[in-house]
């Protein structure tokens, strides 16, 4: 279980100026629990999932897993970025591996597990490729594989698909939501993408414009595995984009002025576009 109890995060600028990027932030995550953090550009949603990584520490408030307070990264939990940051010396299986080998695995046996991971986002007839042989979902792929080889509690996952293009992404959708469905592992995932929070997620927390806070919470009890044709997903995924009008409509105001704001249908009505498209 993830505990974020009342926390804040002010970063401080060389030229001594300062913003505030979350504010009094509040949620949990329950074990297994698949949550995604939504909301516009800037507001807070990749600073708080690094606070959950241990990657910073908040100012004010505090951060436990599992009861013990998050002092720094851990190996319960691990990182998916939105580059897959994979060695471009080593092949497939030996980046996937590699995590086990610091661990001093012997060198069967971390093989064997890294090849068991490999099978689970079928890469199997590519685990001797090297980086620059790979498509990009491949390397996406590639890199939740070596995540999982860790045998982490949680997965944070940084916008992990961003970059894909809309097929790539349909199918490692299909992919995660399998890989969830069989280890239950407790995912924290960021994304821009309001058809991509609701396919995947038991809970889409939308944030407010900087400081970040949980301006409205959804609940996804659609049938996994997911359909993206049933009407529950369609009607979750219109309720984000009416509760996200406002924090759109500021973002814009606050980079164009006053004067100019969003109109109503130039927010696109598919809600599978990033946030912002329609600006």
């Amino acid at each position: 279980m993830i505990e974020i109890s009342n926390v804040s995060k002010t970063f401080h600028q060389r030229t001594g100026g300062s913003f505030t990027a979350l504010d009094n932030v509040s949620l949990t995550i329950n074990k297994g629990e698949f949550v995604s953090l939504l909301g516009p550009s800037g507001c807070g949603k990749s600073t708080l999932l690094n606070l959950v990584a241990g990657l910073e520490q908040a100012e004010q408030g505090s951060i436990t897993v599992n009861g013990k307070p998050c002092k720094g990264p851990g190996p319960d939990r691990v990182v998916v970025f939105q580059e897959h940051a994979l060695f471009p010396w080593l092949t497939v299986l030996d980046n996937v591996a590699f995590g086990l080998k610091q661990k001093g695995i012997a060198k069967k046996e971390r093989e064997a597990l890294a090849m068991e991971q490999i099978k689970s986002v079928h890469l199997s007839k590519f685990a001797d490729r090297y980086p620059h042989e790979l498509s990009g979902g491949m390397k996406q792929r590639a890199a939740i594989a070596r995540a999982l080889a860790m045998d982490p509690e949680i997965l944070l996952m940084d916008e992990p698909f961003a970059a894909l293009d809309e097929q790539t992404r349909l199918i490692l959708h299909q992919d995660l939501e399998e890989i969830w469905m069989r280890t239950r592992k407790t995912i924290l995932f960021i994304t821009h993408n309001i058809r991509e929070a609701v396919v995947l997620s038991d809970r889409v927390l939308v944030m407010s414009t900087r400081p970040g806070k949980i301006k409205k919470e959804f609940a996804v009890q659609a049938a996994r595995p997911r359909d993206i044709s049933d009407s529950v997903l369609h009607h979750v995924e219109s309720s984000i984009m009416e509760a996200l009008a406002d924090e759109l409509d500021k973002v814009v105001k606050e980079e164009m002025g006053d004067e100019y704001s969003i109109k109503k249908n130039a927010v696109s009505d598919t809600a599978s576009d990033s946030l912002g498209s329609g600006i």
